[in-house]
């Protein structure tokens, strides 16, 4: 029977009936699909159960991942047990699913259209579209259909209104949702259906996004045109990648998935889609991921220049000075994907959280806090850019100019770290360390008189902040520099230093501070942040172990380079994607998913085993 013919049975009276409740699956058992403007993560078992919309930090209206009973769902599977595998195709973002049974085989494939919004050839199309094709491979597959929309992060379910047999409406804020297919929707009063599948056949669901007062169906007759539109996108996008060192797919595989965490129309580049995934599981350390962090910067914009993409870190760089216009001279932690940086902290008592984990939160104080290290990310962005070919016009000049001004100001204070702790200011050396580069580097363009400042002057706050880390962070006893000022606190974000060029990763002080790290932080290819992290049961931070890496083959070590990044290669998912941290017992990924800073961290770490490689001829 033609799809277009084929209705859903309802399954009330099935004994098979299919339940969502249950824990909370896996975080790495996730995938990411997006259009750069949201994004959705699709379980292994066919079940979309994250989704904002409009924009990340929209409402959820899925949200299972954080509550599997009550949070949202939209799942397409087989009714009956099935091995299942997955994979992205080849240089895009579009995922495939495959369920296999004894009776046949079924293929899922999940995407949002990447041509935005506005026309597509003869008719327009809604302002977003999650695209959801199931074609029977082989044999007869009896699926089962559960559409659980909750909007409002959960609050409650929706009212639904008929836009004909084949879709359904339902209105959010900001807009209208509207789920069509190519065959008629006989949803039970639960909203879920069985129906069977058999080989060649093709049944279409489109998710879609429509502004207030607009309601744009998608063009169903279309689809093949709009999936195969998208492929090129991505491919087209990928190709332009410049990449030759180790691993180049799962390189490729970070560089789309930051792709996925921009936002195109601002070039803002989130930390991750979602919130309040824990860093341990059970306990409160849940926080909103959704927004842009500063101390990305520099790291970003290396990252993309150095595969060859100077389009999205010019971007990048652009949105960075552009939000931080609002609050200049002194920089905010984090800001939304437009530069607002209000972004006050509430709780959401009535979800579950991953696995118990409470509270979920939206929002993020963090915004409230004091980080001197973002001003040294900002100029060494930009410096990194200048450096690029990219020009700086006389009012980003200006507000470099404040920016070193700021730091010569209050580099002496103390702050609330990278690691944003909220146990109140210290006097952290890797704070101290990026104000020292902000000078550095203002410094440097003030080579071409970009900044109108002394470069004496601040040449001698520089040298004034290298002695007082020099005496301040480096515990003697401990033969390590150390956490802040003064301490015994052993903390990977020293493992810059050689990075961004304050001290040799050859020197006796620094060799002796990395065998104090990996004596202490370390397991195997993972490291902590800090003692804490791994005391209050946390995992290992996958960022940090990237900065190893990186040290490992700025000290010559390339072949020890080598071994630990095919480690920690291993560690993404079935799909290549990585959380924000690891377990470091069990595997699992922990924090929120996929995390940008890893993905970047990881581009880094290539690029230096790509350049060490051509450099001394190793392997590639």
């Amino acid at each position: 029977m033609p799809p277009g013919q084929m209705s859903l049975d309802s399954h009330a009276n099935d004994s098979t009936s299919w339940s969502k409740g249950g824990e909370s699956k896996p975080i790495e058992s996730y995938a990411l699909i997006g259009d750069c403007r949201s994004a959705a993560l699709v379980g292994l078992d066919g079940s979309i159960d994250w989704l904002c919309w409009p924009r990340f930090d929209s409402e959820s209206i899925f949200a299972a991942i954080l509550d599997p009973d009550n949070g949202g769902h939209f799942s397409v599977a087989p009714v009956s047990a099935s091995e299942t595998s997955r994979c992205y195709r080849p240089n895009s973002n579009i995922l495939t699913t495959s369920f296999r049974i004894p009776s046949g085989g079924v293929q899922l494939t999940d995407l949002f259209y990447a041509g935005g919004s506005g026309a597509a050839g003869p008719s327009l199309h809604p302002a977003s579209m999650l695209i959801r094709r199931l074609r029977g491979v082989h044999g007869t597959v009896r699926m089962r259909l559960s559409y659980q929309p909750r909007p409002g992060y959960g609050a409650k379910p929706p009212r639904f209104s008929r836009a004909g047999p084949r879709s359904l409406l339902f209105s959010i804020k900001g807009g209208s949702v509207h789920l069509a297919a190519n065959f008629n929707l006989e949803l039970d009063g639960v909203g879920e259906a069985s129906f069977t599948i058999t080989e060649g056949q093709e049944l279409d669901f489109v998710l879609s996004f429509n502004e207030p007062d607009v309601t744009v169906f998608p063009p169903m007759g279309r689809l093949d045109e709009l999936i195969q539109a998208t492929d090129v996108y991505w491919q087209g996008w990928a190709s332009r990648i410049r990449y030759s060192g180790p691993h180049a797919a799962s390189v490729v595989r970070s560089a789309l998935a930051l792709k996925l965490l921009t936002y195109s129309p601002s070039g803002a580049i989130i930390a991750a889609p979602t919130t309040s995934l824990p860093e341990k599981v059970g306990a409160s350390y849940n926080w909103d991921y959704r927004y842009c962090w500063l101390r990305d910067a520099s790291y970003t914009v290396n990252a993309f220049f150095g595969l060859g993409l100077a389009e999205e870190a010019t971007a990048f760089l652009h949105w960075l000075l552009h939000a931080t216009r609002l609050t200049h001279p002194r920089l905010k932690v984090v800001y939304d994907v437009f530069g607002r940086s209000n972004l006050r902290e509430s709780e959401l008592p009535h979800l579950k959280g991953y696995g118990e984990s409470r509270p979920v939160r939206i929002g993020n104080a963090a915004g409230n806090q004091d980080q001197l290290d973002v001003y040294g990310e900002v100029m060494n962005a930009a410096a990194i850019c200048r450096d690029r070919g990219v020009p700086l016009d006389g009012e980003e000049r200006s507000f470099l100019k404040g920016i070193a001004s700021f730091v010569l100001g209050h580099w002496t204070e103390p702050d609330d770290g990278i690691w944003e702790t909220r146990d109140g200011p210290k006097q952290f050396v890797h704070s101290k360390l990026l104000c020292w580069l902000a000078l550095e580097k203002a410094i440097e363009l003030c080579d071409d008189n970009s900044l109108g400042l002394d470069p004496l002057r601040m040449k001698a706050a520089a040298n004034e902040i290298r002695s007082q880390i020099e005496a301040r962070g480096w515990n003697d006893d401990l033969q390590s520099y150390t956490g802040h000022f003064d301490s015994d606190e052993i903390d990977a974000s020293v493992l810059t230093m050689p990075i961004l060029g304050f001290e040799e990763a050859t020197t006796d002080r620094f060799r002796s501070t990395m065998d104090r790290i990996r004596s202490e932080l370390t397991q195997g290819e993972l490291v902590f942040r800090h003692r804490g992290d791994e005391t209050r049961g946390e995992g290992a931070f996958l960022f940090c172990s990237f900065w190893l890496v990186q040290c490992l083959v700025l000290q010559g070590k390339v072949d020890e380079a080598h071994a630990m990044f095919d480690a920690l290669v291993g560690r993404g998912n079935d799909v290549g994607l990585f959380a924000e941290e690891v377990d470091t017992t069990s595997g699992q990924f922990l924090g929120n998913f996929p995390q940008a800073f890893t993905h970047i961290g990881l581009i880094n770490a290539a690029l230096a085993l790509q350049a060490a490689g051509s450099s001394a001829g190793g392997r590639p």
